[in-house]
């Protein structure tokens, strides 16, 4: 039995336009950062309001967009928050093992001189033995 498997369920929808929600919100956030630093700011100095716009306007679009190794940046600067916040413990404990010692006592076999229990190796194993047997009629 073969089953339909759904493609496309990690991708966010489309709401508004090409945007997701969270862009959208992003963008929109910053623009109206925008409108406030519109009106406490421009009474007092255009180039300030200018230089906090333009500063808004990008961490709104980079907040939107940017993914660094694929995470969006409002979720790796989450992590990186509570990576900060938390509480780190390093321990390391030293394991001591007692040494462990193997002996190992080799017999060495005994020589004995004894003549008639010496064994005679041929120096043809006796597949080249039979063989040369066959070949030769003997």
């Amino acid at each position: 039995m073969q089953f339909q498997v759904p493609q496309g369920i990690e991708r966010e929808l489309k709401i508004v336009g090409p945007l997701t929600f969270k862009q959208f919100l992003f963008i929109g956030g910053a623009g109206l950062g925008c409108a406030v630093l519109y009106l406490f700011l421009m009474q007092k100095s255009f180039f300030l309001f200018i230089i906090s716009s333009i500063l808004v306007v990008t961490a709104g679009i980079s907040l939107a967009f940017v993914k660094i190794q694929g995470t969006p940046l409002p979720t790796a600067l989450m992590n990186l928050l509570f990576f900060s916040i938390s509480k780190k413990t390093f321990l390391w404990k030293r394991k001591v093992f007692s040494p462990q010692i193997i002996r190992i006592q080799r017999e060495r076999p005994k020589e004995t001189k004894e003549k008639g229990s010496q064994i005679s190796i041929s120096e043809k194993s006796q597949l080249e033995d039979l063989s040369s047997k066959l070949e030769t009629g003997m």
